[in-house]
């Protein structure tokens, strides 16, 4: 018999190794974004009106929307598809994050993109994220995100790695002018400093074409990592690490966001469940159907 005792409030527990027939929690209900936090931490494009914040003579906004105010609806529920659905619009960059902390999981959610893009995403391809193991408040990285790993969800990046003030190792060449996970490669360390710098891409492209929905998993376990794009593990990462103390320290847990990047798209069956080791289906050049 295999068991999964959780808490209500999100946070796991989890005594016997889990499969296939586990229970899984939603972490989008449905209904209304509870159990999630908006942040907008850059200052929105002067074009735009935005109730209730100032600007200043030149026409420039004052300050950022910060924490749980959303005049703009970026983050807002809809019905898509017959099936209830996260609507980000795409509009300023920011997040929305769990009031959770999650360790040791595996994440999986279903993600499309919509038509809108934004200022000076205009001309660039649609651009989202998952970023998992936050730990910080949003703006210590690019004085925009928390400290944390993005699993990459953009045109021509699925599955691709961005430190965001941290460091994780991935198995990586040199291609190009591009890193790229290789399961035979050198373990490296990325982090946003030179010369490697804190991006990986994705070992095979597995994004399906615009207007499709993507199936995206990831796992979590004692630090390391697996990105799953449509079924095919596209990178694996080992012993991720905070930089915000005196020496590097292993991190294992965090907060879950997903971004709001200029483009617009949609999330749905954003759900999740505890693991104590990688799932079977995931080990190495397995694909799951």
């Amino acid at each position: 018999m295999r068991l999964i005792v959780f808490l209500i409030t999100g946070l796991f527990v989890a005594d016997i190794a889990l499969a296939a027939d586990t229970e899984w929690q939603a972490l989008f209900n449905g209904k209304d974004l509870a159990g999630w936090d908006t942040e907008m931490m850059n200052l929105p494009d002067p074009a735009w009106d935005v109730p209730g914040l100032a600007r200043g003579t030149n026409g420039v906004y004052l300050e950022a929307l910060g924490k749980n105010r959303d005049p703009l609806h970026v983050f807002t529920v809809t019905n898509l598809d017959g099936v209830p659905t996260i609507h980000i619009s795409g509009q300023g960059f920011g997040m929305m994050m769990t009031t959770a902390t999650f360790t040791n999981i595996h994440l999986r959610l279903q993600v499309k993109w919509g038509d809108l893009k934004w200022s000076k995403k205009t001309n660039k391809p649609f651009d989202t994220g998952l970023l998992y193991f936050c730990h910080s408040d949003a703006g210590l990285a690019d004085k925009t995100w928390p400290r944390s790993f993005e699993f990459q969800i953009c045109q021509n990046e699925f599955g691709d790695l961005y430190a965001l003030a941290s460091q994780i190792t991935v198995p990586a060449r040199l291609d190009g002018k591009l890193w790229r996970y290789d399961p035979a490669g050198t373990n490296t360390f990325f982090l946003q400093k030179k010369p490697i710098g804190n991006h990986c891409a994705h070992s095979v492209d597995a994004e399906k074409p615009k207007g499709e929905w993507n199936t995206l998993d990831l796992m979590t376990f004692n630090g390391d990592s697996i990105h799953v794009v449509n079924g095919q593990v596209v990178m694996r990462l080992h012993h991720a690490q905070r930089l915000d103390g005196d020496a590097p320290a292993a991190i294992t847990s965090g907060k879950i966001c997903l971004q709001t990047e200029g483009g617009e798209c949609f999330f749905r069956n954003v759900e999740i469940q505890s693991i104590t080791k990688m799932p079977l289906e995931f080990e190495e050049n397995q694909i799951i159907r």
